[in-house]
């Protein structure tokens, strides 16, 4: 099977414990129409039992009549520190920082923490971290009637594409991979180590030209594309822009995550994602 693609400019669970809610004041400020009341996006910290008796947390956030759901992949260590109150020591993340603009748009978006606040680095490309995330899938049907796509970004591309590759037919709507590492570094894993080759549903893969993460070049994006080979709708968007807070190139609030262009790059995915079922 051969794959086309479009160059676009613009842990298993047996238990789900009783979440918690608490205040969201960052959903008061939103001003997408997308939802006829943003004051009523909602998050929860979900407390999932594993296997093993351990615990892993995960930040549910939803807007009324949500029409598909987002499992979200922290890049760096996958710590985002949640905690029992509305404190997530660790937000800058791209996919932290914006998960009620994702909402506004009408996505449930499940962001799971470590257990124990391990470091992920090195272990999502493994076959046992493929099970935890699509038994975040299974999570993710459950809150929502609708299709459930998958989102990484840089380290955590490496974990979406390995649940996409081991992924049930028919459980994922798509995979979105937002600068990913695709060099080798520190973590000792790449989206290539994590078998891009069995992926089956549609890839969304977005690169951004003023990336300067030695780990994460934009010009691998269609590298990364080709190698998907059994999915017959890979797609590369192509950004630009974004501004440098952070003291390191691969740092969360630089281009590397976005930084400032935050709301043109979700409009840009949320369109494909329209295209496939969202």
């Amino acid at each position: 099977m051969t794959n086309t693609t479009a160059i676009l400019t613009m842990a298993s669970l047996f238990m789900v414990a009783t979440p918690t809610t608490f205040a969201n004041p960052a959903a008061a400020q939103g001003h997408d129409r997308r939802l006829a009341n943003p004051l009523r996006v909602s998050e929860q910290l979900v407390e999932l039992r594993l296997r093993q008796g351990e615990t892993q947390k995960v930040l549910l956030v939803a807007p009324p009549g949500a029409r598909a759901a987002i499992v979200m992949l922290p890049g760096g260590a996958g710590d985002v520190g949640l905690t029992g109150s509305a404190d997530i020591r660790h937000s800058d993340n791209f996919v932290v920082r914006t998960r009620t603009m994702w909402a506004r748009r009408g996505f449930t978006v499940l962001i799971p923490d470590t257990i124990g606040h391990a470091n992920l680095r090195g272990i999502r490309s493994s076959p046992g971290y493929a099970s935890v995330v699509n038994d975040l899938v299974k999570l993710a049907h459950r809150q929502v009637n609708g299709p459930v796509f998958l989102l990484g970004t840089s380290q955590g591309s490496i974990a979406a594409v390995n649940a996409a590759a081991h992924a049930t037919a028919g459980t994922i709507a798509g995979v979105i991979l937002t600068e990913s590492v695709s060099v080798m570094g520190g973590s000792g894993e790449t989206v290539f180590s994590a078998s891009p080759e069995l992926v089956r549903a549609p890839a969304l893969i977005v690169a951004n030209q003023d990336d300067q993460c030695n780990v994460a070049p934009p010009e691998a994006a269609s590298q990364i594309a080709r190698a998907m080979t059994m999915s017959r709708d890979v797609q590369v968007l192509i950004v630009t822009g974004g501004s440098n807070r952070s003291a390191k190139n691969c740092g969360s609030l630089t281009p590397h995550g976005y930084n400032g262009i935050e709301d043109q790059v979700i409009a840009k995915i949320s369109r494909w994602m329209d295209a496939h079922g969202g």
